[in-house]
């Protein structure tokens, strides 16, 4: 049994999540300010398996309680706020969020949510070499080799070709990479910065970047990682 953590100062939507999500399996432990649920992280982080955090608490910032957790731990969360403007989410994913729902919301569309993220976490431990027409990437080390030789890619690039990799049955929207992806500075990638690393990208993977086989545009769309 999963334990969750929600840490939201409302304490009638905090029970009727916690009810729901008991009735699907998990166990929920509830905190309604950032107090709480530092004490009940202190005495046990390690069994939480996933974090329902709210943005505005009584007592301080969630996320700048999400920036110091995931610091401290892999343990992966999800916003849910009523702050829900681009530039908050943005801020959000930049904190060290795996996703974000903004109030209201359905509690159905919640569990599916948590059921994603929990499989991808529990997918990272699991990763391994992911090959393909002579790139190899090894998912765990984050390093890539192409015709077994090493290529450096900066942290951006890196995780521009993670995403497109682990999306590579669907075509990943520029609006999708572009919520994901920040420069190592924490600048926000724009369309043209977006451009410029997939430019580069296919200049150090590809064996003609004109003609990719990797990297493969979806006009009007996005992106897409080789063969769907």
């Amino acid at each position: 049994m999963k334990t969750i953590l929600i840490v939201e100062d409302d304490v009638n939507l905090c029970g009727g999540v916690k009810l729901y999500l008991e009735k699907k399996g998990y166990q929920v432990l509830c905190a309604h300010s950032l107090h709480e649920a530092r004490r009940i992280t202190d005495k046990g982080a390690e069994t939480i398996a996933l974090m329902l955090l709210d943005c505005n608490l009584p007592d301080g910032d969630g996320m700048e309680f999400c920036r110091n957790w995931r610091q401290r731990q892999a343990v992966p969360v999800i916003f849910l706020t009523a702050r829900d403007t681009e530039e908050d989410m943005i801020r959000g994913f930049r904190a060290g969020a795996d996703d974000y729902m903004a109030k209201p919301f359905s509690v159905e569309l919640l569990s599916e949510r948590i059921a994603a993220v929990l499989r991808r976490s529990a997918g990272e431990e699991d990763r391994q070499m992911f090959c393909y027409r002579g790139l190899a990437v090894d998912l765990g080390k984050k390093q890539v080799f192409r015709e077994q030789e090493p290529v450096k890619l900066s942290g951006t690039e890196y995780r521009i070709l993670e995403l497109l990799i682990d999306n590579r049955s669907q075509v990943m929207t520029r609006e999708m990479l572009l919520q994901k992806i920040w420069d190592i500075d924490e600048n926000y990638v724009d369309e043209n910065t977006l451009n410029v690393y997939i430019r580069r990208l296919r200049r150090k993977l590809e064996k003609d970047p004109k003609n990719p086989e990797y990297i493969i545009t979806v006009f009007g769309i996005g992106y897409t990682f080789g063969d769907m």
